[in-house]
């Protein structure tokens, strides 16, 4: 299977909030916006997010039209502890301090004003010998 392009789909009750949200903090760009829809993009990972507004008719299927409860939007970085100072200095929510598990997975978790929790991780060397490679 071959595949052109990702994206992920989110229903939010702002449109708005999020996507500017992901455009002041992570660098995304709009590629497309309409009334209760924003797509955006990011060019250095070829990633889409879509910001639906909660709510719209024209949602298929129906049934999974609500939040997503757990969902995480992750992003892998190479300095995530010069990301983590960048965006406390901006004011972004941080819900997750910068930790590190003892598999070697190093990250922090914040909320934009929707709720939409996004995750930095960057990876390094295991804490415990059990997770070598």
């Amino acid at each position: 299977m071959n595949f052109s392009s990702f994206a992920v789909s989110l229903n939010v009750p702002d449109v708005e909030a999020s996507a500017g949200w992901v455009q002041e903090h992570l660098g995304f760009t709009v590629a497309m916006a309409a009334d209760g829809f924003s797509s955006l993009h990011h060019e250095e990972s070829g990633t889409n997010l879509i910001y639906l507004r909660a709510g719209l008719a024209t949602f298929k299927p129906a049934s999974a039209a609500g939040a997503a409860n757990g969902l995480l939007v992750v992003f892998t970085v190479d300095d995530i502890d010069t990301q983590y100072e960048r965006l406390q200095v901006e004011g972004v929510e941080i819900i997750t301090p910068i930790e590190t598990e003892p598999w070697g997975e190093r990250y922090f978790q914040m909320a934009d004003p929707n709720g939409v929790i996004y995750q930095l991780v960057q990876w390094v060397e295991p804490t415990d010998p059990q997770y070598a490679p």
